[in-house]
């Protein structure tokens, strides 16, 4: 018990002095990322924590950013800063007119909450709701459904694309990476098992392209 009341003590007073920023938005880059103005000071690159919107070049992408835009494009926003990563970006939540944008992009369907990342219990239950109400990204099609950290895996890894090991003949495996382009539940199996195309079991229970297999 001691314990526990010195760790809460301890994270109160880390919560009490943490940085906070004031700034203008600049620029909205995507759908999770904006450059701040702050006075007498060079423009800073923020990171939202405890989200993860889709990329760019990805379904939903450039609705993300327009999304984000609409919240804070031109705005004075507050920062509450947790940390800075790799690339020197400001890691932190961010608030206009006292309201959590990060909440606000999760609940209208514009963004994942990044569980390897998120500190906030709330969110998960706004992504439930979204996902409930089929808002936002949630009213894409199954296949098209890609969180941001398995799509930007994918891209490095090359799994986005056509690999030469993945089409050749004597495997029966062609181009299809998608659920979207699998026939029934038997081919996505295959393509799943034999072809060893992973992201058709996006929830990694075994069973591929669940509008395909619910039923087998």
């Amino acid at each position: 018990m001691i314990r526990v009341a010195g760790f809460l003590l301890l994270l109160l007073a880390t919560s009490a002095y943490a940085e906070s920023l004031t700034g203008r938005v600049i620029t909205v880059n995507d759908g999770d990322t904006l450059i701040l103005r702050i006075a007498d000071r060079q423009p800073i690159k923020v990171r939202l924590a405890g989200i993860d919107a889709p990329e760019y070049n990805q379904p939903y992408g450039k609705a993300a950013r327009r999304a984000l835009s609409a919240w804070v494009s031109g705005r004075t926003v507050q920062v509450t800063v947790y940390s800075r990563d790799d690339y020197g970006r400001v890691i932190g939540t961010l608030d206009v007119s006292s309201q959590n944008v990060e909440a606000a992009l999760v609940k209208q369907g514009a963004a994942w909450v990044y569980r390897r990342y998120n500190r906030n219990p709330h969110l998960l239950e706004l992504e439930a709701q979204a996902k409930a109400a089929h808002r936002g990204l949630w009213a894409l099609p199954e296949d098209q459904r890609i969180p941001p950290w398995v799509w930007r895996h994918d891209e490095k890894t090359g799994s986005l694309t056509t690999t030469s090991s993945a089409s050749t003949p004597s495997s029966g495996c062609g181009a299809k990476r998608t659920c979207g382009e699998m026939s029934d539940c038997k081919e996505a199996q295959f393509y799943l098992k034999t072809c060893g195309v992973k992201r058709l079991d996006r929830d990694q229970d075994g069973t591929p392209c669940e509008s395909l297999c619910k039923d087998q």
